[in-house]
């Protein structure tokens, strides 16, 4: 990871580097592009169920994310064929809610993803499946394997990142850009509403870009990518003049991210018609058996 700049370093990230990007240990075990984005997006798909079941805030459920996608970051680190991804999202939640002021506990957590792995199908995320307490229930023998499994994965990942686990996200950040632009009213109405929730929408649309554009730029420009493309989206008038160099934006960064970021929800949509009527494989087996039909 490419360390963060030494000024405004509370408001930075590490960000993933040209060799990180160009080759993953996933795809040096032989799983095929497609497979793998698939994998991830399934995966980020969980973390966000399991975050809104174990009633975490969204900013903390946003850091898991985060820490998910850097753990199958370059060729040093993790692959869906030896760690899988629903083993993964349930560490990274546990270690993102652990770093925070309100841990959940790692029986909280087992019973969650036991609960999300009992769906038939598992696309639908994240609404929630079928209520059959018998397809979820975890016996003391099973939660102490699940609990050992989760504690070996923290420690994985842990690992892998050299346990730099800082995660700066734009939420705040986008809010308080919208205070310093002016556009939101100290009264509250529908316009300012709409607008900062349809911002922080497109920042939590971004957690899932094939992109990965929390790991490629910074929170700063994310925040003010979601806050160009949500004022143009609900005509709300920002400063004439270029606005976004205050926040330490160019022009050809801020272009990129608005078209990414407009491109995120028809490759979600795309992404979700792709398993039709099967589950994305998220397990170390799931996935070897997909690898193996393919082949």
């Amino acid at each position: 990871m490419i360390p963060e700049g030494e000024t405004l370093s509370s408001l930075s990230n590490p960000l993933a580097t040209v060799e990180q990007l160009s080759n993953s240990s996933s795809s040096l075990d032989g799983v095929p592009p497609s497979l793998e984005s698939s994998v991830r997006f399934a995966g980020l798909q969980i973390t966000q169920a399991a975050g809104i079941l174990l009633r975490m805030p969204q900013e903390i459920i946003a850091q898991a994310m985060v820490i998910f996608t850097r753990f199958y970051l370059g060729p040093e680190g993790g692959s869906v064929r030896k760690n899988g991804a629903k083993d993964v999202s349930a560490a990274s939640i546990y270690i993102a809610a652990k770093l925070s002021a309100d841990p959940r506990t790692t029986r909280s957590v087992c019973n969650v993803y036991a609960y999300l792995m009992s769906a038939p199908t598992r696309q639908a995320f994240p609404d929630p499946p079928p209520n059959d307490p018998e397809s979820y229930f975890l016996s003391e023998g099973s939660y102490h394997s699940a609990r050992a499994l989760l504690l070996q994965t923290e420690t994985i990942i842990l690992r892998t990142l050299s346990f730099n686990t800082k995660v700066v996200v734009p939420h705040h950040l986008a809010l308080t850009y919208l205070q310093t632009l002016g556009v939101l009213s100290t009264v509250p109405s529908s316009t300012s509403r709409n607008l900062a929730s349809r911002t922080l929408g497109y920042l939590n649309l971004a957690l899932f870009s094939p992109q990965l554009l929390y790991i490629t730029h910074q929170p700063t420009s994310l925040a003010v990518a979601a806050i160009y493309l949500t004022a143009r989206e609900v005509e709300v008038k920002l400063p004439s003049n270029e606005w976004w160099e205050v926040f330490d934006v160019d022009r050809e960064e801020l272009g990129f991210l608005v078209v990414a970021l407009q491109s995120c929800e028809g490759w979600i949509r795309a992404e979700k018609e792709r398993w039709p009527g099967k589950s994305c494989p998220v397990t170390v087996d799931e996935v070897n058996l997909e690898i193996k039909d393919v082949v």
